[in-house]
């Protein structure tokens, strides 16, 4: 598989920048998974690093979600489950992060593009991050990000975009808790956004320990939940559904 796209991270004044991008809008193969979930798990026990902040590049789409690509050619269960293992493995890197992970969401964000803003400690965005769940269009579920998406905006909205995929505008996603902010434009997302890390970084860190600790109480089942997840992902991705679903996902339109 061509591993194109990237993972960086860098850190200033207290805050450590996680960046990822891939030139289909950003979607995710499993190798950029890995390396999101070990940078975050990096930076985030470093002594200079007081606040978090994931990102992706580009002025489009925050992010597309799983890689197609890498979903078409999964060939038996165990790759499937530890191809949706990585999407698992990002959300527990941010919630087990000992610092405030902040999302910075310029776009669009689907399928597990929507997981990492609700696996965030707070989410801020513009007026152009639509979210949607469009699992279902492909025969399997958002099984994996199901549950950090729930606890933010509840079972039944996460049930409604479960099985309708419909487009959810930035609006909407901040009235119901998966946004925090939502800005008109990227400059002004990024002067709030820099105000608000510097504010974090200046607070009691101990204080915003406990304050993540108790935000993330009752989600010690989470690694053995997401495992069982995925594996459900695995599986159903291989259903004849899934295969012919994926592949005219895959084929451009005329």
């Amino acid at each position: 598989m061509n591993q194109s796209g990237s993972v960086t991270s860098s850190v200033a004044d207290g805050v450590a920048q996680v960046e990822f991008g891939h030139p289909k809008s950003n979607s995710l193969p499993s190798w950029l998974l890995r390396g999101i979930a070990e940078e975050i798990s990096s930076v985030g026990v470093r002594d200079d690093v007081r606040v978090v902040v994931i990102r992706s590049v580009g002025t489009g789409a925050f992010c597309a979600g799983a890689s197609f690509d890498e979903l078409s050619v999964i060939a038996d269960e165990v790759e499937g489950k530890e191809f949706f293992m990585g999407f698992a493995r990002v959300i527990l890197a941010m919630t087990r992060c000992p610092r405030p992970v902040i999302a910075r969401v310029h776009g669009k964000a689907v399928g597990g593009g929507v997981g990492i803003a609700a696996a965030a400690d707070y989410a801020m965005a513009t007026s152009a991050a639509a979210v949607r769940l469009s699992e279902l269009a492909i025969g399997i579920g958002p099984f994996v990000v199901g549950p950090v998406i729930e606890r933010k905006i509840g079972h039944g909205r996460l049930a409604a975009m479960s099985i309708d995929a419909d487009w959810r505008d930035a609006a909407w996603a901040e009235r119901y808790g998966l946004f925090a902010r939502v800005f008109e434009t990227t400059e002004a997302l990024d002067d709030a956004l820099g105000d608000f890390a510097r504010k974090l970084v200046s607070s009691n860190p101990d204080a915003l320990a406990q304050i993540k600790r108790i935000t993330w109480t009752g989600t010690d089942d989470w690694p053995r939940l997401l495992e069982e997840r995925a594996a459900l992902s695995g599986r159903l991705v291989l259903s004849r559904f899934a295969r012919e679903a994926i592949q005219a996902a895959k084929t451009p339109r005329r």
